[in-house]
């Protein structure tokens, strides 16, 4: 029997000690890719099952082993998106997005589901943040979504990364180049899983992906992909490495890189990072040319990315990269007795018109409880409202940090709260400044 009292195996609880650094990565990613001309998009949780068998790939682990698949109620095969990049196009094409201004560019972030052996960096309830480029065919628009993804990871605050490129083709020079993989496994048939035995006759540069020791052991010594580019797709990778080089951004091409889903061509890229173990591909994407065609829409060049946020909190913490520090309560206030507790609320709600996070007892503690409770939260400031505070209308605000207080009337408490805030602020300055090193 299940426990109701557990999270499935595979999900994660983001717990409110921990949320706040999502919300500046997503907030941070989402602003960066505004100023790349990306807007948000947002695609539903669940598709039905073909936008994913027929596009992703049928020979990929993602359809083959991953996919949540079910039946609804209307007899459908629905499937639980397991990727954003198909659910996306597929809102581009219905939605005629392309008979707008081109190119199409939209970004999103949100859950993704995969079935797959939990482990750190890879769960069957994982987030992603994305990017999709649609109507842009210019090597030009290859760098710009690499250079965006870059500075993507720069703008979070993750320092030591690397990047690498490659060029899988188009789909006349990637013939060749399976006639070529074929052949050189052929003579390891009988070594290969029986999923990669299969891939040799379907697809057999999936075989280069495999994760098996054995099969990539094998696939050491096979052919290059960017040995059999035709002359248009070999340019074209070459003049995004021209691009990048000019943008200062510093790449290694690797042409065992080829993506885990089918609809790529062309240039494909990772970025890597060597401080959160074998599941280091922080980021991933490429150019898919021929998908929205494939699905049905008019013919369009696309390119886009997509990077794991919980891999990317990962490599933030194994680099102690410094975050913001989460929004706390600005003032607590501490009524004593029915009447000052339904002025406190009040007052609180003023507060909170103007801005301030207030807070007051709602669970009916002493005074001292509610201090002890007004510490625990990181109360920045707190009042004491009791008899006396009410006849007189005037209240002793606190600095939890300091212990100093101001005395304020009631009606000027937002005021004075604001200027002390201030002050904080200023003095904090002051001797971050005094304590620097010239």
């Amino acid at each position: 029997m299940a426990e109701i009292n557990k999270a499935p195996r595979g999900t994660n609880d983001v717990l409110p000690e921990d949320s706040y650094k999502w919300q500046f990565v997503e907030q941070k990613l989402t602003e960066t890719a505004g100023l790349y001309g990306f807007k948000e998009i947002r695609v539903p949780v669940f598709e039905h099952t073909e936008v994913f068998t027929k596009n992703v790939g049928d020979t990929t682990d993602v359809v083959q082993k991953e996919m949540y698949t079910f039946t609804d109620k209307g007899d459908r095969s629905i499937t639980l998106r397991p990727e954003f990049t198909a659910g996306v196009i597929r809102s581009v094409i219905e939605n005629s997005l392309t008979a707008a201004a081109l190119p199409v560019k939209v970004c999103y972030h949100g859950g993704c589901y995969r079935y797959e052996k939990p482990q750190a960096g890879r769960l069957r309830e994982f987030h992603q943040f994305g990017a999709e480029c649609v109507g842009a065919a210019s090597p030009a628009a290859d760098a710009e979504i690499i250079a965006m993804a870059n500075q993507l990871l720069k703008d979070v605050g993750i320092r030591k990364i690397s990047l690498e490129i490659n060029s899988i083709g188009c789909p006349e020079c990637r013939k060749v180049y399976h006639s070529a993989l074929k052949k050189y496994f052929e003579g390891n048939k009988d070594e290969l899983c029986a999923t990669c035995r299969d891939r040799l006759e379907r697809n057999p540069m999936r075989i280069l992906d495999c994760k098996s020791p054995i099969c990539a052991d094998i696939a050491k010594s096979a052919p290059n992909v960017t040995d059999y580019l035709c002359e248009d797709c070999d340019n074209h990778f070459k003049a995004v490495q021209a691009h990048l080089t000019a943008m200062d951004i510093n790449f290694k091409v690797n042409p065992r890189i080829v993506r885990g889903l089918d609809y790529y061509t062309r240039t494909v890229f990772e970025f890597i990072s060597g401080d959160i173990g074998a599941q280091a591909t922080v980021c991933g994407g490429g150019r898919y040319d021929g998908l929205l065609e494939q699905m049905g829409g008019q013919p369009q060049p696309a390119l886009g990315f997509a990077m794991g946020i919980e891999r990317l909190l990962m490599v933030l913490e194994s680099q102690n990269a410094e975050l913001p520090e989460p929004k706390k309560c600005d003032l607590y206030i501490a009524p004593m007795g029915e009447v000052a507790a339904i002025k406190a609320s009040v007052i609180c709600s003023s507060l909170r018109d103007e801005g301030f996070e207030a807070l007051t007892d709602i669970v009916g503690r002493g005074l001292k409880a509610q201090m002890r409770y007004a510490n625990k939260i990181g109360a920045a400031y707190t009042v004491v409202l009791g008899d006396s505070e009410l006849e007189s209308g005037l209240v002793r605000l606190k600095c939890m940090e300091t212990g100093g207080e101001t005395e304020t009337e009631l009606d000027m408490l937002s005021d004075t709260l604001y200027n002390a805030k201030i002050l904080d602020f200023v003095d904090r300055i002051n001797i971050e400044n005094e304590n620097r090193p010239f």
